[in-house]
């Protein structure tokens, strides 16, 4: 597994699960509708900076018990990728 995700491991929810809490998550830290973010597109072209990917990120390792870079969310830019990245299995 990537060296990225070094610690635990993803419920056994599905990437379909992950991708819509991640979207509900990153909606809410960007005050936009969830409905409004595409899950292919880079999350920087809804205007995500390096603030908002690190309290995502924070997010992330509480609601999945893993421990994750603070570069996730830049090395996988997209919920879709996020999600692929974090739930691999599906």
């Amino acid at each position: 597994m990537d060296d990225m995700l070094v610690s635990g491991s993803a419920p056994a929810s599905s990437q379909d699960d992950l991708r819509r809490w991640l979207t509900a998550r990153v909606a809410d830290y960007l005050e936009c509708p969830a409905e409004g973010i595409d899950p292919l597109v880079p999350l920087g072209e809804y205007g995500l900076d390096s603030v908002v990917a690190l309290a995502v990120a924070g997010e992330i390792e509480d609601h999945l018990n893993v421990t994750l870079d603070s570069t996730v969310l830049w090395d996988h830019p997209s919920i879709d990728a996020l999600a692929r990245y974090l739930h691999p299995t599906d």
